[in-house]
Formats: structure tokens, C-alpha cells, sequence
């Protein structure tokens, strides 16, 4: 017999302790049509009454969430950190949360063309990214499409440098099922407890299924087909060949020590793929999410990068 209580949605009542989270932080939920096909959500700064009582010394900062949860899941408690001294907006990528398209394109190349084009749509000439997992692959291509816009680079654990055994060792050694999807699209309480012991390093609490259960109906269901496609549409990982350039801006590489989606390794091979303008990080105790796991070291790390002077 399920608990009493089981016919509350927990997730729903956490998901609205998150929106007023970030409203308490000064942003407000947005939508924004980017092109005639596009629509993308984003959280950030309230739209001020006139233009001339916008703060432009604040530097702006783009939040860019991985595959799972939508992004307030994700970057809630870097959003409430950053938005004192920075011009936060955490988009929801294409096919998450409220942000759709008509067009067939499925690439993380799309996604960061997307975001490019909200940002230009705001007004925001200016702006550093921070990427998780699958966002640090669009945050990558934001910043070797556009140098002249993006000022400075966060990647954390985002194995931009993928290759196809890479996926292949996730999901035959470490996940033991028979696709990514299963993985990164868990539609059973068994498959979320594999992404769960995978993404995160502590031991956690048995978690009772209806509460997963809830998880993947609030969380994972709506857009299946659509998220399905854009991991069949990266254009990275493909083959055993890793084409990768350098880029123009500083890079911060940021990695939990006991990753288990993308092992430790694919960040220092990472770090030499960069070139001498990037460096790495790595959180101790830590796994696939050290911005939820150690919010405290990950904020640290990455704002005393994002406002230190260029070396």
C-alpha cells in the first residue's frame, strides 16, 4: 500500500520552492519567440521599466543546464549565487521545459545557435557561459561560433572531447543496459536509480519508487520522442575521432572526481585538447553534478574565474 501522502506531487511542491527561489534572486520566467519557428523559456534579470534604469556594469552570465531535469534543477542554487553581482539567464534548452521548435534540427549546434539568438534578441552583446554535461557541449560551440561575444568559458562535465566508445563503456560497463536512452532518459524507477547512482558520489538514502515515479512523470516525460532525437542529433561522438579546436577565450574545465558519466580522464585529455587558455578544476567528493553536490566549491571556483583578470 502506497504511503498516505502519495498522491501529493513532492516534485511539484520542490519545483515551486525553485521558481521562488529564483524570483527571490530578481529574475523573472520568460518567453521569448527567437525566429519564426523557435520559442525558448529562460529565467533572468526582470525587464526594467525603461532602458534607463537597466544596470550595464553587471556582466552577464548564461547558465546552460545538461539532459535531464529542466535547467531550475539544475543551476538554482548558482542562479541565487550569481544574480548579486551578475545579469543571470538560465534558458531552457529546445524540447526542455517550456522551450519548443517547428524545425527538424536536433544538434547541440542548433541549441547553441538558439541561445545566440535569444541573447541577441535581449539585447546582450556581452557574456560568459557555464555548460553542464550535455550545455557545456552547447556552450562549446556558442564559444567557437561567436569569440567576439563570448568573453569567458565554463565547461564541468561535459566531455566535449566524446568519443563513440566513450557511450559504449557508459552503457555496457558502468550503466549495464542496452542504450544511452535508458540512461539519460530513465522511464522506469529502476533506470533513474542507475542515473542516480551514476550522476551522484554519496551514497544516497533508499528512495521509495512512487517518488521516482513522480520524478519521471514530472521531470522526464514530456518531450520524449523530441529528446530522443537531439541525442541521436549531437554531432559529437560519432566515431573514435576526436576533431576538436581550441579556443579564443579562456576556458574553465570543472569536474567532480568520481564522474561516472564522463570519467575524470576525458577532462584532463580535455584540458590539453583546449590549448594553454584552459585550466582545470576538480571537486573532490563529487560526481556527474558537483554544482548540486559541493554548490559552496563549484560557486567559488567558477567566480573567482569569471571576474579574475585574463593571464
Amino acid at each position: 500500500m502506497a504511503p498516505i501522502f502519495s498522491f501529493l506531487s513532492i516534485v511539484s511542491l520542490y519545483g515551486t520552492y525553485l521558481r521562488r527561489s529564483l524570483s527571490a534572486a530578481g529574475l523573472s520566467s520568460q518567453t521569448i519567440d527567437i525566429d519564426h519557428e523557435t520559442t525558448l523559456h529562460f529565467w533572468g534579470p526582470k525587464p526594467p521599466p525603461d532602458a534607463a534604469t537597466a544596470n550595464p556594469s553587471k556582466p552577464s552570465l548564461v547558465l546552460i543546464h545538461g539532459f535531464g531535469p529542466d535547467a531550475i534543477w539544475q543551476w538554482r542554487q548558482q542562479a541565487s549565487f550569481f544574480a548579486r553581482e551578475f545579469s543571470v539567464y538560465v534558458p531552457s534548452l529546445v524540447f526542455f521545459g517550456d522551450s519548443s521548435t517547428k524545425s527538424a534540427e536536433r544538434s547541440e549546434v542548433f541549441q547553441a545557435v538558439s541561445v545566440g539568438k535569444l541573447m541577441e534578441r535581449l539585447g546582450v552583446k556581452r557574456y560568459s557561459v557555464v555548460g553542464t554535461s550535455y550545455g557545456g557541449f552547447v556552450a562549446y560551440r556558442m564559444a567557437a561560433m561567436w569569440p567576439e561575444r563570448v568573453e569567458k568559458v565554463v565547461i564541468a562535465s561535459s566531455g566535449v572531447n566524446l568519443r563513440y566508445r566513450d557511450n559504449v563503456e557508459l552503457v555496457r560497463d558502468r550503466a549495464r543496459v542496452e542504450k544511452v536512452e535508458e540512461v539519460l532518459l530513465p522511464g522506469t524507477a529502476a533506470q533513474l536509480r542507475v542515473l542516480l547512482g551514476l550522476a551522484f558520489s554519496k551514497r544516497r538514502v533508499s528512495v521509495p519508487d512512487f517518488l521516482l515515479n513522480d520524478v519521471i512523470r514530472k521531470l522526464y516525460s514530456k518531450n520524449r520522442k523530441e529528446k530522443m532525437e537531439l541525442l541521436k542529433g549531437l554531432t559529437l561522438g560519432k566515431d573514435d575521432t576526436v576533431i576538436l579546436s581550441p579556443l579564443h577565450q579562456e576556458v574553465l574545465i570543472v569536474w567532480g572526481d568520481h564522474d561516472q558519466i564522463f570519467l575524470l580522464e576525458k577532462a584532463t585529455e580535455l584540458k590539453e585538447l583546449l590549448g594553454e587558455k584552459a585550466r582545470l578544476e576538480v571537486i573532490k567528493n563529487t560526481a556527474h553534478v558537483p554544482q548540486i553536490e559541493n554548490p559552496g566549491k563549484f560557486n567559488s571556483i567558477v567566480y573567482n574565474f569569471l571576474l579574475g583578470s585574463s593571464s
